[in-house]
């Protein structure tokens, strides 16, 4: 077996659009193609042991969904499955077992014989690609009788899990936040979380936000400062000073007294702190444990009680909770050690943030306090007497939490909200020691400890014992307040023609509103107006470089089939979704066989809408008009056919349509009728002539209607958007010279030239000329329908070769376009100029008086630089 290809979906795709994470990957099953698991004992026999979980009922996808997922019993494996159903459970069951709860596939014969498409979720997008590459390679060695051991690979798929998963206190930040409908992005090669798009986003790095004062963190930071400030405003801290060697240690235990704290000045999470130390050895001891940290030590008064966390949001008290250090109770037989183990098989301890409890780890410094107490990891304790084996109560370090946020005496709830005030932290952590939390602090003579900025959360949101706290609701209240909007809106084109130019006029009718948009096209990424990237930018990633821009607050992103089937969308739901056409183009590419395989993959983006959202759909395209039937939105109605029967249906319906009836463009609306303008008065449809701009210009009005624009400023826009080199490099150029006349353009299929072949027959002109190539990517017949075509609607043909040829020879290329060209008319004139621009150069010295010049071009950028410095030369 072996894997042809490997996908990562990071949005909505072609294969799922509601399960956003996925891996695609198609497996050659070679020798085993015709293969079941039920011909291969071995595969019952292993794969239950291999994977314990492999067989076990899967839960539902959510709590809103009662479906559950099927698991893979030994039974179904003796039964019979397919190998590559086989492989997407194990694939699944690998990362389940490193700690990434996933459970969503599905596997489906390819195109070819003896190929099947396996998909699957993924947590970790290394850990879904190796476990991609592990489930084939394991089935691989089964079948053929090889050994197989999945220990090292599951250890490693965990250490990617803790590397690269949130943890516990930003999951639940990012949970809270996906719950209300607020997107997210992870920012590249950080750990930094963007919530909300464009000028909404927050961000959010843990639990620290976009509001968190530098200057509280650097006082939380500094524990003399920190504790000066409280001292200074009535809040009660232990006695302390701070230290540099061992005199000074010496200086300030006469002064203090035994028993006493050590810690790094700038510390946290209990690093490097010694607490109870009651002799002079061991005082010497925890300075230098403190100072591996930090060259100043704190040392302090110890002060008794038992250890709480408060936690404090946006100046109020959420949660708190007390802390238990790690610890194990004797039972009279068993050794320290082997008490240690068993509390770790609490199915709810795990390594590290893994699970919500830790798994105690006998360090050195455990090994230390047991030495202070005579005690060895071999030493058996007597039953019931409890052994603590960390100095400090941090969960990280296996310590336990129990829920206290409702006994909190109002004293000590003031308290908290003072302290997170008085370092100026908006999420805040407060560390105090107390006999009892239910009294007020000055009446037990406790203290507050520490104040953390970035606390953990966990201990608040998984409690060892009493209530789970949803901490994490009031972080989003905080940063997106009721009636404050997360998203900016997003209007999204896709289709196989006319989408570039429609986007652009989307661009156009928002940002003439005033609205600062960002927009993607196959020329560039535009914000505000301005380019900032240039090249084919219509996948995922460009669409995010917009939602992550803090200026932008509406975005128009145009959406290619290719971003869709290589990597899924760069968003999960947009406001507008457009659907110009659906025709043979790219087809035999990335699995896409026929037109109707390319319709499903451009119908992915109308089910991203929102339900409140407008799908708008092109009625005169059968397939696009088929996709309202999938859509839980609202749908709106275009048509060139002013008397289409599906339009009047829809509109004696109620719905929302726009048509092209007696040149103008008209929105049918209810059964009133709103005339937006002449479609001859928009410069984009050249007088009207370009009816394929006609089309594209109602799509962008209509969906900018259903956004809810004004149909007058709509007009406007249109009416002032002129196509140029500039603004549509590429989309109908024109060029007005002396004697004739350049258009450059970019159509580049069989559809597209039909509808430019419709606009040349419109134009008068003594003689066409057209400088066209074919393109390699495409099969032979769509090449041949292009170039037949070109070969009826001009009068000379001048045929060049693109610098990508894009899997085929310059040889196989100029064949079939000479074949092409000559299907309706042998004696059409034509040269062959390999070279685009000395093509370019070739007709432009050749112009007849009166002749319309076409460029299709693959070089837009120097196209138009030519033909600039021509019409500078002739100037001149």
């Amino acid at each position: 077996m072996k894997i042809i290809d490997l996908r990562t979906m990071r949005g909505p795709s072609f294969w799922s659009v509601k399960h956003y994470k996925l891996i695609v990957m198609k497996v050659d099953l070679q020798d085993q193609a015709e293969v079941w698991s039920g011909a291969i004992p071995a595969l019952a026999e292993q794969l239950p042991k291999l994977l314990p979980g492999l067989g076990e009922p899967q839960p539902a996808e959510s709590e809103k969904s009662a479906q559950k997922h099927p698991p893979l019993t030994a039974e179904q494996l003796v039964d019979g499955e397919p190998l590559g159903h086989v492989i997407q459970h194990v694939a699944l069951a690998l990362q389940r077992m490193a700690g990434m709860p996933v459970y969503w596939g599905k596997s489906y014969p390819a195109h070819e014989a003896g190929v099947e498409f396996v998909v699957f979720s993924y947590q970790e997008e290394r850990a879904g690609r190796m476990a991609a590459e592990a489930a084939v390679q394991i089935i691989d060695d089964i079948c053929h009788g090889r050994p197989v051991s999945v220990k090292a690979l599951v250890d490693e798929l965990h250490e990617i899990r803790e590397e690269e998963f949130f943890g516990p206190s930003t999951w639940s930040i990012v949970s809270e936040a996906a719950s209300r409908n607020i997107p997210y992005i992870q920012l590249k090669n950080s750990n930094i979380i963007q919530l909300g798009y464009g000028v909404n986003q927050k961000r959010i790095w843990a639990t620290t936000t976009s509001y968190t004062s530098h200057a509280g963190v650097e006082v939380a930071g500094n524990k003399n400062r920190t504790k000066a400030m409280l001292h200074d405003s009535g809040v009660p801290v232990p006695n302390g000073t701070t230290v540099y060697s061992e005199d000074e240690l010496r200086d300030a235990i006469e002064e203090l007294g035994f028993p006493i704290v050590t810690k790094p000045l700038d510390g946290n999470h209990g690093r490097g702190a010694t607490i109870g130390i009651t002799n002079w050895n061991d005082a010497v001891e925890g300075l230098k444990a403190a100072q591996k940290h930090s060259r100043a030590v704190i040392v302090e008064q110890l002060v008794a009680g038992y250890d709480y966390r408060m936690l404090v949001v946006n100046g109020k008290l959420i949660a708190a909770a007390k802390r238990t250090p790690a610890a194990v109770r004797g039972n009279g037989t068993s050794t320290v050690q082997e008490l240690i183990e068993d509390v770790n098989r609490d199915p709810r301890r795990g390594v590290g943030h893994e699970k919500v409890l830790t798994s105690i780890k006998a360090d050195q410094h455990t090994q230390d306090l047991l030495k202070t107490q005579d005690l060895t990891l071999d030493s058996v304790l007597p039953a019931g007497q409890e052994l603590f084996l960390k100095s400090t109560a941090n969960i990280s370090t296996g310590g336990t939490a129990t829920d206290v946020t409702d006994l909190v005496h109002p004293y000590n709830v003031l308290l908290a909200e003072r302290v997170a005030g008085i370092v100026g932290l908006d999420i805040c952590g407060i560390d105090l020691l107390t006999s009892d939390i239910a009294i007020p602090l000055n009446e037990t003579r406790g203290a507050v400890i520490e104040v953390n900025a970035a606390p953990g959360f966990r201990m608040h949101i998984s409690p060892t014992e009493g209530l789970a706290r949803n901490v994490a609701a009031p972080v989003v209240d905080m940063l997106f307040p009721a009636g404050n909007k997360a998203r900016v809106p997003i209007i999204a084109i896709t289709g196989t023609n006319g989408k570039t130019t429609t986007t652009q006029l989307v661009a156009h009718i928002v940002s003439s509103k005033g609205l600062k948009v960002g927009y993607t096209t196959t020329n560039g990424i535009y914000i505000q107006g301005t380019q900032l990237q240039s090249g084919d930018c219509t996948g995922g990633q460009s669409a995010e470089f917009v939602l992550k821009d803090p200026t932008v607050n509406f975005a128009v992103l145009e959406t290619a089939r290719g971003g869709m089937l290589r990597s899924g969308l760069g968003f999960h739901n947009c406001d507008v979704a457009v659907v110009t056409n659906v025709a043979a183009d790219h087809l035999g590419m990335r699995d896409i066989y026929t037109v109707e395989d390319m319709a499903a993959v451009k119908g992915v983006l109308p089910r991203t809408v929102r339900k409140n959202g407008w799908a708008v759909l092109n009625a005169d395209d059968d397939l696009v008009y088929a996709m309202r039937e999938k859509l839980e939105c609202r749908v709106a109605l275009f048509s060139m056919n002013e008397h289409s029967p599906r339009i009047r249906e829809h509109a004696e319906n109620g719905g929302l349509a726009a048509v092209y009836e007696e040149g103008y463009i008209t929105i049918y609306k209810n059964s009133y009728k709103l005339r937006i303008d002449r479609a001859a008065e928009f410069p984009i449809t050249f007088g009207g002539r370009a009816t394929f701009n006609i089309e594209n210009a109602m799509a962008a009005a209509l969906a900018c209607y259903c956004y809810g624009f004004d149909k007058d400023d709509i007009k406007l826009a249109l009416r002032t958007f002129v196509p140029s080199g500039v603004k549509t490099p590429g989309r109908m150029n024109v060029y007005k010279f002396a004697n004739f006349e350049v258009i450059v353009d970019y159509a580049h299929n069989a559809h597209g030239m039909e509808k430019f072949a419709q606009f040349l027959d419109a134009t008068e002109a003594t003689h066409k000329v057209g400088i066209i190539s074919g393109l390699g990517d495409r099969r032979d017949e769509d090449t041949l329908a292009f170039s037949r075509i070109a070969g009826r609607v001009f009068d000379e043909v001048i045929l060049r070769q693109d610098k990508d040829l894009r899997g085929k020879t310059a040889e196989e290329l100029r064949e079939i376009m000479m074949r092409g060209l000559r299907l309706d008319d042998p004696e059409v004139p034509i040269t062959y100029i390999e070279n685009e621009m000395e093509a370019i150069d070739h007709v432009l010295a050749t112009a007849r008086p009166g002749s319309v010049i076409t460029m299709f071009t693959e070089d837009i950028k120097a196209t138009l630089k030519k033909l600039d410095d021509f019409e500078a030369q002739i100037t001149d």
